[in-house]
């Protein structure tokens, strides 16, 4: 399968990262700057690098967007689309119908929210889709899958599924960087407090995905003994308004 990648920057070469180690996939990476594209291209030597859009998408499957939203509608008025190409919007806020009329002879757009752990293969990779079938759909789904997890959602939940899974990550980086403080401040070393802190946000994640019928509560049930440490800290996260805290960040990112 032949990728085009339009757009090098922290979204762009994650997926481009992403994407070509998979050994099926043919990535391609169009991007202004030619020192984005030549960090891209010492990693991951197969990745073929260009400036010129119009070479890179000629003959590609699918052509994923990853640039910055205001720039949607002028690299899109200036490529030519074959019919039969998909085309992908990482771009948030950027609706189907804008995505059409930028591009009004494309049939089918898929927009994907990634977050920039699928550089790493665990991505939530958010998807909605215009005018695709359900063959297309499983194109999309197998090519994503091995990149983290994927959900298929509607347009309208869109918004709030990005501040969950793509701003969220921040969040996620947050509290580790704030537990960090507090293990350096107790005697530790950044190496070793950010170790224990990311380590345990992985493992709280894996519990849950592997797990769907589970709930936190009944998981935070399970460490807050009666007198125990745990609850403790709990009751001082809440004293704080922790809870509220991360709902008002979370609706404040739509």
């Amino acid at each position: 399968m032949i990728i085009t990648i339009i757009g090098a920057g922290n979204m762009g070469g994650a997926i481009a990262k992403g994407l070509a180690s998979i050994e099926m996939n043919e990535v391609r990476v169009v991007n202004r700057s030619i020192e984005k594209l030549q960090t891209l291209k010492t990693e991951f030597p197969q990745i073929i690098i260009t400036q010129k859009h119009q070479e890179a998408i000629d003959g590609a499957d699918i052509i994923i967007f990853a640039v910055k939203p205001w720039l949607m509608r002028d690299i899109l008025s200036l490529i030519s689309f074959n019919p039969s190409q998909i085309v992908i919007s990482v771009a948030a806020g950027i609706s189907f119908d804008e995505l059409h009329s930028f591009a009004p002879n494309v049939q089918t757009i898929y927009r994907i929210i990634p977050n920039t752990a699928i550089a790493n293969k665990m991505s939530m990779n958010i998807i909605s889709s215009s005018g695709s079938n359900s063959k297309q759909d499983n194109t999309i789904d197998k090519l994503f899958s091995p990149l983290g997890a994927n959900i298929f959602l509607p347009e309208n939940k869109m918004a709030a599924a990005t501040s969950i899974a793509s701003c969220g990550i921040a969040y996620i980086f947050k509290y580790i960087q704030a537990a960090m403080q507090a293990g350096i401040e107790m005697g530790l070393t950044p190496q070793e407090a950010k170790k224990l802190a990311a380590q345990s946000a992985i493992g709280a994640g894996s519990i849950l995905t592997h797990n769907p019928e589970l709930h936190p509560s009944t998981e935070i049930d399970k460490v807050t003994t009666p007198g125990g440490l745990t609850i403790k800290g709990i009751n001082q996260l809440e004293k704080n308004n922790f809870s509220n805290t991360v709902i008002e960040a979370i609706k404040k990112s739509i």
